[in-house]
C-alpha cells in the first residue's frame, strides 16, 4: 500500500468515526455501543458464510459446527451488548439535550435483534427449531401477527433473517451512528459540569473489539452451538405405531389440536382431513394399484362409519397388528395401516413437504409431530418448556444458555398471566406495550429523570465546578 492510498484509508476512517470526545468517552462503558457493532459484523460474516454452504453444512461438518457456534455466541454478545449500551446511555442521563432520537433509534433496534434471534433459532435445523418455533408461533398467532409472519413456514423465515430485518437493523443503525457522528458523543446537561474534549483512543477501542472476537471464537471452540437430533415422523411411526395411527384418525375426524385451533389463524386453517389422510392415501393407491379402501368406507352411511372410526381407534389403541389388506371388515383400518407404512419408509413425510414451497415450508409436518404430543415429551424432557422457563436455555445444563433475554415473557407467563385463557394474546399486547415504552422512556416525565434522582450519572463522568476567576 503506497502513501496516497494509506492516506487515503486514514482520511476515510477520520470520516467515519469521531476524533474527539468528552474525557470519559475513552472508558470502556463508553465503548459499548462498538463491541455491539463488532458483534453484528461478526453476525453477518459468519451468517453469509451459512448461507452459501447450506443446512447440511452447518449441522454436520465439523467446521461448520464451529461457524454455527460463531454465529450462536455473536449473537449472544450482540444483544448483551446493546443491553449494556442501553444501560449506560440510561444512567447516564445521555438522552438529556436533544439526544431522545438517539436513545429511540437504539431501542428499537434491540427490538429488532430480539425478533431476528428468534428467528435465527428457527433455521437452524434441529429439535429446537422444531420445538420453538411452534411455540413462537403461538405467540405470534396470538398477537395477530399470524396474518403476516407464519413462524414454520422456513422459507419465509429464511427471507425475513437473512434479508428484511438485517436491512431494517443496518437502516437504524446507520441513522442511529449519523446522529452520534454529527453531535458528538453526549455529554452532561448540567453547566456546572466542565468537560474536557481530548482525541478519541481508536487503537484502545479496536483492541477491545479484537478482545471481543477472540473471546467469541473461544467460546465457539469450547461451547459448541448444542444440536438435538430433529424429530422425524419416520421415528414415530418406526417406534410408536399406535401413537400415529392415533394421530392419523384424529386428523381424519378433525379432533387433532391442529384441526380444532381456537384462532383460526392461517396456517392452521386447512382441512387435516385433506392434508393428511386423504391425500396421501390417494398416493398411497396411485403406487400399489390397490383397492381404494377410503371410497369404500365413504360410500358407508354416518352411523356405520362413526362405529368404524370407534372400533378402529379401539384397533390401535390395543396395538393391533398394521392390517394394508382390502379384505378387511373394517375398511378404515386399511386405510391408516398404508399411511403408517408411508410413515416407517420415510415416504409421507417426504410428500407433506412436497406440498409446501418444495420442502422450504414444513407447516404440515411441524403441525402433523405437534399433534403427536411427541416434541413436547421431548421439551419436558430436556427441561424447555415454556412451564419450566424452556424459552431461556437450549436444553439442560447447556451452554450458551440459549435466549436468556425472554426471561421477563416467562416471567409473565407465570405470574400475571398464569391463569389467563389468552396468555399468548395478552404477553404479546405486554411485551410491546413493554418496548413501546422503553422506547418513549426521554419523553416521559419522572421517569427520564430517574438517573438525575439516583445520581447515577454521576459514575459516568466527572463532576468539576467551573472556575470562577
Amino acid at each position: 500500500m503506497n502513501s496516497s492510498e494509506h492516506k487515503s484509508f486514514k482520511t476515510i476512517l477520520a470520516d467515519i468515526m469521531l476524533q474527539t470526545v468528552p474525557s470519559y468517552a475513552n472508558k470502556i462503558y463508553y465503548s459499548m455501543g462498538f463491541l455491539s457493532m463488532t458483534a453484528l459484523l461478526i453476525l453477518i460474516i459468519s451468517g453469509s458464510v451459512m448461507v452459501f454452504m447450506g443446512p447440511d453444512w452447518w449441522l454436520t461438518n465439523s467446521f461448520g459446527v464451529f461457524v454455527r457456534s460463531i454465529h450462536l455466541w455473536a449473537t449472544q454478545a450482540f444483544i448483551f451488548f446493546i443491553l449494556l449500551h442501553l444501560s449506560v446511555v440510561f444512567f447516564s442521563s445521555g438522552y438529556r439535550l436533544s439526544r431522545k432520537l438517539t436513545w429511540a433509534l437504539g431501542a428499537l433496534m434491540l427490538f429488532f435483534a430480539l425478533f431476528e434471534a428468534e428467528f435465527g433459532y428457527g433455521l437452524r435445523g434441529d429439535f429446537s427449531t422444531q420445538w420453538r418455533t411452534l411455540q413462537a408461533a403461538d405467540f405470534y398467532n396470538g398477537s395477530g401477527l399470524g396474518l403476516l409472519i407464519n413462524n414454520l413456514n422456513y422459507a419465509q423465515i429464511y427471507g425475513i433473517h437473512i434479508i428484511l430485518i438485517p436491512l431494517i437493523i443496518g437502516g437504524l443503525l446507520f441513522l442511529h451512528y449519523l446522529l452520534i457522528r454529527v453531535r458528538g458523543i453526549a455529554k452532561p446537561y448540567k453547566a456546572d459540569i466542565a468537560v474536557q474534549e481530548v482525541k478519541a483512543d481508536h487503537k484502545v477501542l479496536f483492541i477491545r473489539g479484537l478482545i471481543l472476537t477472540a473471546v467469541i471464537f473461544l467460546l465457539a471452540f469450547f461451547f459448541k452451538s448444542p444440536l438435538i437430533i430433529p424429530t422425524k415422523i419416520s421415528d414415530i411411526a418406526n417406534q410408536d405405531q399406535s401413537l400415529m395411527a392415533s394421530t392419523l384418525l384424529d386428523e381424519y375426524t378433525h379432533t387433532s389440536d391442529t384441526a380444532t385451533y381456537v384462532d383460526n389463524i392461517a396456517p392452521y386453517t386447512y382441512d387435516t382431513r385433506k392434508i393428511y389422510v386423504e391425500d396421501p392415501y390417494a398416493v398411497y393407491i396411485s403406487l400399489t394399484n390397490q383397492e381404494n379402501m377410503l371410497m369404500v368406507f365413504n360410500a358407508l352411511d354416518k352411523s356405520a362409519q362413526q362405529k368404524d372410526i370407534k372400533l378402529a381407534q379401539a384397533y390401535f389403541d390395543n396395538q393391533g397388528v398394521l392390517d394394508t389388506s382390502t379384505s378387511s371388515k373394517n375398511p378404515l383400518i386399511p386405510v391408516i395401516s398404508s399411511l403408517v407404512v408411508m410413515g416407517r419408509s420415510g415416504l409421507y413425510e417426504s410428500y407433506l413437504r412436497s406440498l409446501q414451497s418444495n420442502g422450504f415450508n414444513p407447516t404440515y409436518v411441524s403441525r402433523f409431530l405437534s399433534d403427536t404430543g411427541v416434541l413436547e415429551a421431548e421439551a419436558q424432557s430436556l427441561n424447555i418448556t415454556t412451564d419450566q422457563y424452556g424459552m431461556i436455555r437450549e436444553e439442560k445444563g447447556a451452554l450458551p444458555l440459549g435466549a436468556w433475554w425472554l426471561l421477563p415473557v416467562g416471567v409473565l407467563d407465570h405470574t400475571i398471566l398464569a391463569n389467563d385463557d389468552n396468555q399468548d394474546r395478552d404477553g404479546a399486547l405486554l411485551v410491546g406495550f413493554g418496548f413501546l415504552f422503553l422506547v418513549a422512556v426521554p419523553y416521559i416525565p419522572f421517569i427520564n429523570k430517574i438517573p438525575e434522582k439516583l445520581g447515577t450519572d454521576k459514575w459516568f463522568w466527572k463532576e468539576k465546578k467551573k472556575s470562577t476567576s
